[in-house]
């Protein structure tokens, strides 16, 4: 625990627990709302392949997840923490034009 809170740079293990709590709540938030949205979408397992729903419902629920991540975190008071565990995955995954479009509104 001593290395994640390291890494993280976390003062206590009271905001380890917060931050965890968040993690899975919007987990599980997330594929609870990952189901309405495909079926808005016209995306069910009786209109297509498995194969080929199950990859779609992932491909929405990553852009759900984030942005739960960042909410929910900031209802739980870490939305600084979240918010600088999003931006490191945006720009790992080179879409850094969101961080500078949201912190140009954050300001």
């Amino acid at each position: 625990m001593n290395k994640l809170k390291e890494r993280w740079n976390i003062d206590n293990n009271w905001q380890l627990i917060i931050i965890f709590i968040v993690f899975a709540i919007t987990g599980s938030t997330a594929t609870y709302l990952s189901k309405p949205v495909t079926n808005i979408l016209g995306i069910s397992k009786e209109l297509m392949s498995l194969w080929l729903y199950w990859p779609l419902r992932i491909l929405l629920l990553f852009p759900i997840y984030q942005v739960l991540l960042v909410f929910i975190g900031a209802l739980f008071g870490q939305f600084k923490f979240f918010w600088e565990f999003e931006k490191k995955m945006l720009y790992r995954m080179k879409l850094d034009f969101i961080v500078d479009y949201v912190d140009s509104k954050l300001k």
